[in-house]
Protein backbone atom coordinates (compact mmCIF):
# COMPACT_ATOMS: atom_id res chain seq x y z
CA UNK A 1 0.00 0.00 0.00
CA UNK A 2 1.08 3.43 -0.96
CA UNK A 3 1.26 6.07 1.89
CA UNK A 4 2.30 9.98 2.64
CA UNK A 5 1.64 10.63 -1.01
CA UNK A 6 -1.76 12.13 -2.48
CA UNK A 7 -3.58 9.81 -4.53
CA UNK A 8 -3.90 11.34 -8.26
CA UNK A 9 -2.41 14.59 -7.43
CA UNK A 10 0.55 15.80 -9.28
CA UNK A 11 3.57 15.38 -6.97
CA UNK A 12 6.84 16.37 -7.31
CA UNK A 13 8.91 14.03 -4.97
CA UNK A 14 11.88 16.35 -4.22
CA UNK A 15 9.28 18.84 -2.40
CA UNK A 16 8.03 15.69 -0.07
CA UNK A 17 10.79 15.92 2.39
CA UNK A 18 12.54 18.87 3.55
CA UNK A 19 16.36 19.57 4.76
CA UNK A 20 16.91 19.54 7.97
CA UNK A 21 20.52 21.15 9.24
CA UNK A 22 22.54 18.44 10.74
CA UNK A 23 19.88 15.64 9.55
CA UNK A 24 19.23 12.72 7.40
CA UNK A 25 15.04 13.16 7.09
CA UNK A 26 13.50 10.14 5.38
CA UNK A 27 9.68 9.43 4.56
CA UNK A 28 8.49 6.12 3.77
CA UNK A 29 6.02 6.10 0.69
CA UNK A 30 5.72 1.86 1.21
CA UNK A 31 7.15 -1.29 3.55
CA UNK A 32 6.61 -4.79 2.55
CA UNK A 33 7.79 -8.02 2.35
CA UNK A 34 8.52 -7.38 -1.64
CA UNK A 35 9.27 -3.81 -1.66
CA UNK A 36 10.51 -0.94 0.42
CA UNK A 37 10.24 3.10 -1.37
CA UNK A 38 11.55 5.93 0.85
CA UNK A 39 12.18 9.70 -0.07
CA UNK A 40 15.67 10.87 1.53
CA UNK A 41 17.18 14.97 2.77
CA UNK A 42 20.44 14.44 3.91
CA UNK A 43 22.08 17.97 4.88
CA UNK A 44 25.59 18.63 3.90
CA UNK A 45 27.98 16.35 5.35
CA UNK A 46 25.39 13.69 6.38
CA UNK A 47 25.34 10.08 5.12
CA UNK A 48 25.02 6.70 5.64
CA UNK A 49 27.70 4.60 7.09
CA UNK A 50 28.71 1.49 5.09
CA UNK A 51 26.16 -1.31 5.51
CA UNK A 52 24.26 -4.36 2.99
CA UNK A 53 21.13 -4.95 1.93
CA UNK A 54 19.23 -8.05 1.03
CA UNK A 55 17.64 -6.51 -1.48
CA UNK A 56 18.45 -4.58 -5.07
CA UNK A 57 18.39 -1.13 -4.26
CA UNK A 58 18.19 2.00 -6.89
CA UNK A 59 18.53 5.47 -5.52
CA UNK A 60 17.30 8.63 -7.57
CA UNK A 61 18.77 11.73 -7.07
CA UNK A 62 15.57 14.17 -7.17
CA UNK A 63 18.03 17.31 -5.79
CA UNK A 64 21.97 18.02 -4.78
CA UNK A 65 25.01 16.69 -5.01
CA UNK A 66 25.77 12.58 -3.76
CA UNK A 67 28.90 10.74 -3.36
CA UNK A 68 27.90 6.84 -3.27
CA UNK A 69 30.45 4.01 -2.78
CA UNK A 70 29.58 0.57 -3.45
CA UNK A 71 32.00 -2.27 -3.25
CA UNK A 72 34.45 0.43 -2.45
CA UNK A 73 33.94 2.35 -5.65
CA UNK A 74 33.25 6.18 -5.51
CA UNK A 75 30.33 7.36 -7.51
CA UNK A 76 29.42 11.18 -7.78
CA UNK A 77 25.54 11.42 -8.70
CA UNK A 78 24.09 14.48 -8.90
CA UNK A 79 19.97 15.77 -9.72
CA UNK A 80 18.68 13.08 -11.97
CA UNK A 81 21.13 10.31 -11.42
CA UNK A 82 20.65 7.20 -11.00
CA UNK A 83 22.72 3.69 -9.28
CA UNK A 84 21.68 0.43 -8.60
CA UNK A 85 23.14 -0.98 -5.64
CA UNK A 86 22.88 -4.64 -5.65
CA UNK A 87 21.98 -6.69 -2.83
CA UNK A 88 24.34 -8.06 -0.18
CA UNK A 89 27.08 -5.70 -1.26
CA UNK A 90 28.41 -3.24 0.90
CA UNK A 91 27.57 0.73 0.01
CA UNK A 92 27.53 3.86 1.69
CA UNK A 93 26.28 7.39 0.92
CA UNK A 94 27.50 10.84 1.86
CA UNK A 95 26.08 14.37 0.93
CA UNK A 96 28.87 16.52 -0.92
CA UNK A 97 25.92 19.45 -0.76
CA UNK A 98 22.58 18.83 0.42
CA UNK A 99 20.78 16.12 -1.73
CA UNK A 100 17.45 14.13 -1.82
CA UNK A 101 16.74 10.85 -3.29
CA UNK A 102 14.49 8.23 -4.25
CA UNK A 103 15.20 5.07 -2.52
CA UNK A 104 13.85 1.32 -4.22
CA UNK A 105 14.25 -1.28 -2.67
CA UNK A 106 13.54 -4.93 -4.25
CA UNK A 107 13.42 -8.12 -2.34
CA UNK A 108 11.43 -9.92 -4.97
Amino acid sequence: MIKNIDYAKITQLQNEVTYQKGQVVSKTITKSKLANISLFAFDKDEGLSTHTSTGDALVVILDGKALITIDGIEHELGKDDSILMPANINHSLYAKEPFKMLLIISFG
